[in-house]
């Protein structure tokens, strides 16, 4: 879940797709990468040791690869000066004006320092949110610790806010001044349109309109995501998972979850639960049959095969909503990737409701293939009248 975050959301300026486009002469990269490594090494920059400055190349960010963006900021950071001298070779020496064009035009945007200034940010940020995203999309994830790294994430984004703007600061004037980059004055007045009525510092440019906005944005969309209910519902959740013995089990969160989904429990069921879960926890912790099982999953095919789960129909209720979770997280991912192949260059006009019909449809095939094309078309036509009945298909 590097959720939300893209390279050209938060910089379009970037044009990192170009860039990746532009550098494919692999052999000419590694040489000048190869050069800039040696330099380094005589400087005394750089420790020798086996394993170390291994050889490397640019990532391409990926729609679907959530942390990739992350790697890619790494990379141009750590491989800025060969990737220049690349660019600045291609427009010296390339015959397509085209790319000789962006070419020089990447070289100017990246030797500025608002670009070096938003590679740094988005390299924080990233950083933040990258544990969290690779442990949300582990299969088995343990819930209580996706809350407690979610309301680390959600402290350590408040933290940078507050305290990490001198930090970020200097980090970007180091790099600067390591690679001959102007540093801007950030008392001097910001010269971003002649249209701007009231022109602005650079400090306020680069803190409030840049810095601070960025990370209240991937906060909102946190706290959205991630609100306090929704944390709690997680906890809730957390409370059946079998390892140990159950020891995350707690009576009060698992009624609570049931009073969550009240369509789903009557009041009668909200009632006769808490009975029911005092004898199935018990029965649960002293049945050996259940001793070595480490998923809620392997829990309820265990109840299926020893035919308990008529006995503890509420309990295998709440275990069904539970196990919806993990296949929510992945749909997601999945969508991300129908998304590429369902909206191509024919169809990249299609309005957001009738790419969601088609995404569904994608995504759920297997469903779609069992309905047959007459029940489809008898349904369309149901829907309101018409001026003409459309034809029986011929079997």
């Amino acid at each position: 879940m590097n959720f939300l975050l893209s390279m050209d959301y938060l910089c379009p300026k970037l044009e990192v797709k170009d860039m990746m486009e532009l550098l494919i002469c692999e052999d000419e990269f590694r040489q000048k990468q190869h050069e800039a490594m040696v330099e380094m090494l005589e400087k005394g920059e750089l420790t020798t040791g086996r394993g170390l400055n291994q050889e490397s190349s640019l990532a391409r960010p990926g729609a679907t690869r959530w942390g990739s963006h992350h790697t890619t900021i790494i990379r141009i950071l750590s491989m800025w000066s060969p990737t220049i001298q690349v660019l600045d070779n291609i427009f010296d020496d390339g015959t397509d004006l085209k790319s000789r064009g962006s070419a020089s035009s990447l070289v100017d945007k990246m030797e500025s320092y608002q670009f070096v200034f938003i590679a740094q940010l988005m390299k924080k940020i990233l950083g933040l949110t990258n544990i969290l995203s690779h442990f949300l999309q582990q299969k088995d994830q343990n819930i209580l610790e996706a809350v407690s790294l979610v309301k680390s994430t959600k402290a350590k984004f408040q933290d940078l806010r507050e305290s990490g703007w001198d930090g970020l600061l200097e980090d970007v004037s180091s790099f600067c001044v390591k690679n001959k980059i102007d540093i801007l004055n950030m008392e001097e007045t910001n010269h971003r349109s002649r249209r701007v009525r009231h022109p602005v510092t650079n400090y306020h440019h680069f803190r409030v309109d840049i810095f601070c906005q960025v990370i209240d944005q991937i906060s909102l969309e946190m706290e959205n995501r991630f609100s306090e209910s929704n944390t709690e519902l997680l906890s809730c959740l957390a409370c059946l998972d079998p390892r140990d013995k159950f020891s995350n089990f707690c009576e009060s969160k698992l009624l609570n979850l049931a009073e969550l989904y009240s369509c789903d429990f009557s009041s009668v069921d909200r009632m006769e639960v808490k009975e029911q879960l005092q004898v199935w926890i018990y029965e649960m912790r002293t049945n050996e049959l259940f001793s070595d099982i480490q998923t809620i999953g392997e829990v309820c095919k265990k109840m299926v095969e020893l035919k308990v789960h008529n006995s503890f129909h509420l309990i295998y209720r709440l275990i069904e909503l539970t196990l919806v979770l993990p296949v929510a997280t992945a749909t997601v991912e999945r969508a991300f990737s129908a998304m590429n192949i369902i909206k191509t260059d024919l169809r990249n006009k299609m309005g957001d409701d009738y790419l969601t019909d088609c995404l569904v449809c994608y995504i759920d095939s297997d469903v779609f293939r069992s309905i047959d094309n007459e029940t489809i078309m008898q349904h369309f036509q149901n829907m309101k009248t018409r001026r003409l009945d459309l034809p029986k298909l011929q079997s």
